[in-house]
């Protein structure tokens, strides 16, 4: 350990038996992860010298963060995974296929980035089968954006492998992709451990207030503390001491660094900055720069005995605040001169994009043809999955271009770009710079049209859709196509929007879109979906439900993947499904879309895909199944940073009963949606508040629940609030507000003419009935709903069926209702409509014994998923590909299920009691 790092690590010992406990972890064969944060120059780099020395008997691996390679994908992973990738031949093929694209050792379709992540996590596992691995990620907050998700990605995958993942990050917002992994937060010293510090390194007597003024000052800043007393001969004390308080910390340290680098001779400022300038650490590639720059061997001596970097197997500063500070010393010209250095250095075989991009900062000016290769790499950065590269290139492309047609092009290409890599703010910042361009009538539409949507994903406000509709006018007479997408993306955000919107809502936009389609016939299934919800906003139900039902047809087995409008048009699609009550395109769009995520390694849009299968899963009775994808979800969210799909959970908590549970729930759920704007969540809020109280019998309080969630017309939504309010308006005594809620119902219902329709429209005309209709009402309700997916509702209706028969002192009859109701709601878990059942079963005389706990009540959502893909016959690496986990965690878990289950092998699991892993 060097002496530096033995002096900043006065009053850490709380932090080093932090790391102690992570290399015992890793050793012991468990996975570990640690984030340690805190401001510049507070220890974290020390600690992590620490953590590599203290890794005895761990194979370690490391990676640092660059500020400006932020937007180059894949760096960082690339950095730490170098030494692993002649282990890639153990991954399977498409984790093997993806990671060589991404490093750009071969020329295949771009893989998706969690694709990426799951080749990174089996080749983390496959080196530490051979021996424990520690990673070590100094300065995350400047990873590039994928390498940050995909590390984020594997560290909340880790459970069962040697491996362990330490990251350092500075504090203030940053590596946001983090957030939520365990965490030690890294303050100043304490003022003892300071003061030992500084007297420590300081080369005479101390004058006490000169002393006091100084550790004040630090804030018990180790490094700050160090490069004071480095920096600062001791006369210059004599009348005191102080700095700027303007001035940030990490700038003050970084100005005593700069110092020290201004003391050196040229030859050796000039070598630091030519490492400062190339992040690899590649040391052969910087003395190949440095020989075209004419630097001799000599500079190396000067610059390492200033003890700023280290020159051995490769180029390492003293502290990642020496790269800033040297690079930020140099001027312009020199920048430029170091760059085409590299860039000449660089060989073009094996590396042209860093060679491209090196040259990109050496250009004195506009240059079309440096413009031109600029975007050819962004190209080949999208095919290896590199949004946030591509739009890198495609920005400074479009600052060296000199003709003013040519540069507003790039630069809206570039708009465009960041918009889909999620740079919202620096999209609008372009989208502003090409405004200032020559634009043709297409171009201003276009950038228009990107505004609104960054727009709408940036706050998902009510003033989006206007924005949106006029975007769409706009395009209508230049690009027929484009103008219907945006009519789309308007209604949908019209739809999203809500009852929260503004003056242009869903019906001013299906007016505007019919017209245009009125003029150019639908021919897409996207254009087709348009017809139909324009249709219905603007006729009424009944007469979109036929072009709606045609839309749904239209879209075939391939369509989602063809179109590369998974993420896009997929949640439009699924809530027509709903609203038009069919069952069977319901689950099969969710089953669809859930597949198309896995095997595509879509992690940005298999959230939401597994949230509406969970739902899906939820009205099949199947709660534990919908319970594991909710968790499966979550944990992508997590790795991800995506906005959270929270409904699933909450209606999943609403069917459950459990109002203990339930409460938080609700209440995160309101607010979240308010606070992003989104008014159907509102409805769906007010839907999933009628079915909790009418299953504990609150009908009060679920009719004002359902009344407000029916007072918009929300898609895929109003129908099943209708339901839920002639329940509670029957047992509640609103029975006019039934009536009209009945009436709305049944113009729906009786359109779409589905199994699922027209049960539900028997079951409540049933319960409004006060003659003998009501037993045929019922009786049909229950046949119908037998036919169809939808067993809770079939439950609720053999429910009201009981109760009505107890009423009329049909008791035996009741009982088998009842029973059969009760087994329903049972089996799934929806416990306080059980309760119903079991009192009504109790009030005929029967007596229900207590059952015993099922599989599915001991075992965790992810045990459970393991275990059905196992009795399945799937191998732990086909398991771990669809869960995104290693095969190690999924045997782990495998492990666990035998325990619980008391079996001792996979085919034990197929002998199981039918329904205990759920249905194939």
């Amino acid at each position: 350990m060097g002496d530096d790092t033995a002096k900043t690590l006065h009053g850490r010992q709380r932090e080093c038996d932090a790391l102690d406990g992570v290399v015992r972890h890793v050793r012991a064969g468990h996975g570990r992860v640690l984030v340690i944060r805190g401001e510049a120059g507070v220890g974290k780099s020390a600690l992590l010298r620490f953590l590599s020395d203290a890794a005895i008997g761990c194979r370690v691996i490391g990676a640092a963060g660059v500020e400006y390679e932020m937007e180059l994908a894949y760096a960082g992973i690339h950095q730490l995974c170098a030494p692993l990738m002649h282990l890639r031949e153990r991954l399977p093929d498409r984790q093997r296929d993806a990671l060589e694209t991404a490093f750009g050792l071969s020329a295949k379709a771009a893989p998706d980035r969690f694709i990426v992540g799951l080749g990174v996590l089996g080749l983390l596992a496959e080196a530490s089968d051979v021996q424990p691995l520690l990673c070590i990620i100094d300065d995350a907050q400047w990873m590039d954006r994928a390498s940050a998700e995909i590390l984020a990605f594997v560290a909340r995958r880790l459970l069962a492998e040697s491996v362990g993942l330490v990251f350092a990050v500075r504090d203030v917002g940053t590596a946001q992709e983090l957030d939520g992994l365990p965490e030690l937060r890294l303050r100043g010293l304490e003022s003892v451990h300071a003061r030992a510090l500084l007297e420590s390194v300081w080369p005479g007597r101390l004058d006490q207030q000169v002393l006091d003024r100084v550790l004040a000052e630090a804030h018990g800043n180790p490094l700050a503390l160090l490069e004071f007393s480095r920096s600062l001969p001791p006369t210059s004390l004599a009348g005191g001491f102080g700095f700027p308080e303007s001035t940030p910390l990490a700038s003050r340290i970084e100005q005593n660094f700069r110092r020290q680098f201004e003391a050196l001779p040229v030859d050796a400022r000039r070598l630091l900055l030519v490492a400062a300038a190339e992040p690899v650490g590649d040391v052969a590639l910087l003395w190949r720069a440095a020989g075209r720059l004419g630097i001799d061997a000599a500079a190396a001596e000067a610059a390492e005995s200033s003890g700023l970097i280290q020159l051995g197997g490769q180029a390492r500063f003293r502290h990642p605040l020496v790269r800033s500070a040297v690079y930020g010393a140099a001027s312009s010209s020199e920048r430029r001169q170091v760059h085409r250095a590299l860039a000449e250095a660089t060989e073009v075989e094996t590396d042209h994009d860093r060679r491209v991009w090196h040259l990109a900062h050496a250009a004195p000016g506009l240059d079309e043809a440096l413009a031109r290769e600029l975007e050819a790499s962004a190209e080949r950065a999208r095919r290896r999955g590199g949004v946030a590269a591509a739009a890198a290139f495609l920005q400074r492309s479009a600052e060296l271009t000199p003709e003013s047609a040519e540069r507003a092009r790039r630069t809206l290409a570039a708009a465009r770009a960041k918009f889909d890599s999620g740079a919202l703010e620096v999209a609008l910042e372009l989208l502003a710079d090409a405004e200032t361009r020559v634009l043709d009538e297409l171009q201003r539409a276009s950038l228009a049209y990107l505004r609104a949507e960054v727009i709408f994903t940036l706050r998902r406000g009510s003033d989006a859709p206007p924005l949106l509709l006029e975007a769409a006018e706009r395009l209508e007479p230049l690009d027929t196509a484009l103008a219907l997408e945006a009519y789309l993306e308007a209604l949908g955000a019209a739809i999203f929007v809500g009852r929260l919107g503004g003056d242009v809502g869903p019906s001013e936009v299906s007016a505007a879109a019919r017209a245009v389609l009125r003029v150019h016939p639908a021919s897409r299934p996207t254009d087709l979906l348009l017809d139909g919800l324009a249709t219905r906003y603007t006729e009424g139900y009944e007469a979109g439900m036929v072009l709606l039902v045609r839309a749904l047809d239209a879209i075939g087995r391939g369509a989602l993947s063809e179109e590369g409008d998974f993420g896009r048009w997929f949640w439009m699609r699924w809530l027509v499904a709903a609203d038009v009550w069919d069952d069977d395109r319901w689950h099969d769009l969710a089953s669809r879309a859930v597949h198309f995520g896995r095997e595509t390694g879509s992690l940005v849009g298999l959230p939401l895909a597994l949230g509406y299968r969970a739902i899906v899963h939820v009205y099949a009775g199947q709660f534990t199944e919908a319970a594991a994808l909710v968790e499966e979800a979550r944990a992508i969210e997590a790795a991800t940073g995506s906005a959270p799909v929270g409904f699933a959970s909450l209606l999943l908590a609403a069917w459950r009963g459990n109002e203990h549970d339930a409460a938080p729930l609700f209440d995160w759920g309101l607010k979240n949606t308010q606070a992003r704007g989104e008014g159907r969540g509102i409805g769906g809020f007010g839907y999933a508040t009628g079915v909790l109280n009418n299953g504990l019998g609150r009908y009060e309080a679920a009719f004002a629940g359902t009344r407000s969630a029916t007072e918009y017309d929300d898609l895929g939504i109003t129908g099943f609030a209708l339901l839920e309010l002639v329940e509670a308006g029957v047992r509640s005594g609103a029975r006019d507000q039934a009536v009209s809620a009945f009436e709305k119902l049944e113009r729906g219902t009786r359109a779409s003419g589905t199994d699922w329709a027209l049960g539900v429209q028997a079951w409540t005309r049933a319960m409004l009935s006060e003659d003998a209709d009501a037993e045929e009402r019922y009786r049909e309700a229950i046949r119908r709903l037998e036919r169809t997916r939808i067993h809770m509702h079939l439950a609720r209706a053999q429910l009201s069926f009981g109760e009505w028969l107890r009423r009329a002192r049909r008791r035996a009859e009741a009982r088998e209702h009842l029973r059969a109701a009760h087994e329903r709601f049972t089996d799934a878990g929806a416990l306080a409509f059980a309760d119903r059942a079991l009192r009504e079963l109790i009030a005929t005389g029967e007596t229900v014994l207590a059952r015993t706990p099922e599989s599915r009540d001991i075992l965790t959502p992810q045990e459970f998923q393991v275990a059905r893909l196992a009795r399945d016959g799937l191998s732990n690496p086909e398991i771990g590909a669809q869960l995104f986990i290693s095969p190690r965690t999924a045997q782990y878990h495998l492990r666990k299920v035998f325990q619980k289950l008391g079996i001792t092998s996979r085919n034990q699991l197929a002998q199981l009691p039918a329904g205990t892993l759920g249905s194939t």
